[in-house]
């Protein structure tokens, strides 16, 4: 890998995947509990980071997928007025915004920067762009039983990466949406949008913000029954909220067609153990 220094090495083996929780997805894509192998892997402590992602783009000059299509999805709450009035914004989920300009150096869209974000994840990538930045860093995307081995650190059927409890001690250990979504963001945890990619304690492995932040992509397939398959993706962002995406525990799963991007999803990378 190009980084090892990132990487933690586990040593795999069997443990439950999926839940039976009564907080799962109603779709039932969550369960049954059953057991599930992994052979010894190493995966990112972090998820990659603009930083990282900006070195990948000079040595390689790799072209993502939101630049090639010319826009990305960025949350309205995010952008100035102007850009907000004149978006088009999907039937159902209408906090979205197809913003013309939008990709990981501006994520706002035309004149927002990254000052101060270099280590914050990259966002506006789709999974052809975050497998491309796996293989040139020696590495491949996790599986989606090696992320869910690794979120769970070491823990059982916990809810969440360090337990049950969502605020233990009133003590916020991810970066999701509090207060009324999509409307008003209180900000408790700190953070508006994206969280450095160190914030909050590691789970009992050492990986940070497995729960919230950003979403993650992994390299299965949703379903294979179809040729353009969509791509699982993991561990909820930073616009997660118990009313409507209650996808921040740590077996919860959506997914994505492989070319999408949004400001809310980015990746990690693992490798063979």
């Amino acid at each position: 890998m190009a980084h090892p220094d990132d990487l933690v090495s586990l040593p795999g083996g069997t443990f439950l995947m999926g839940t039976d929780d009564q907080e799962a997805a109603a779709d039932g894509s969550e369960g049954p509990v059953r057991p599930v192998a992994v052979a010894p892997f190493l995966i990112g402590a972090y998820t990659v980071t603009n930083e990282r992602f900006a070195r990948f783009v000079e040595d390689t000059g790799h072209e993502t997928d939101a630049e090639r299509f010319g826009w990305s999805y960025v949350f309205a709450g995010l952008l100035p007025g102007a850009l907000r009035r004149g978006a088009p914004r999907p039937e159902g989920t209408p906090w979205w915004c197809g913003v013309n300009g939008a990709y990981w150096r501006e994520p706002e869209g035309p004149g927002s920067v990254l000052d101060g974000r270099g280590d914050h994840p990259v966002v506006h990538v789709s999974w052809r762009d975050a497998d491309a930045y796996c293989r040139w860093a020696g590495g491949r995307l996790p599986t989606e039983a090696e992320w869910e081995y690794a979120a769970r650190g070491g823990l059982e059927q916990r809810r969440y990466p360090w337990g049950d409890e969502l605020t233990p001690g009133g003590e916020h250990r991810c970066n999701i949406w509090q207060g009324r979504f999509p409307v008003n963001n209180t900000e408790e945890d700190g953070f508006l949008a994206t969280a450095p990619v160190d914030a909050f304690p590691p789970n009992g492995f050492g990986l940070y913000n497995v729960a919230g932040n950003v979403w993650e992509w992994c390299a299965d397939d949703w379903t294979t029954d179809a040729p353009d398959a969509a791509k699982v993706i993991r561990g909820g962002s930073y616009l997660c909220h118990h009313s409507y995406c209650n996808r921040y525990r740590v077996a919860a799963r959506t997914a994505n067609t492989a070319d999408s991007t949004a400001g809310n999803t980015g990746f990690r990378c693992a490798a063979d153990g």
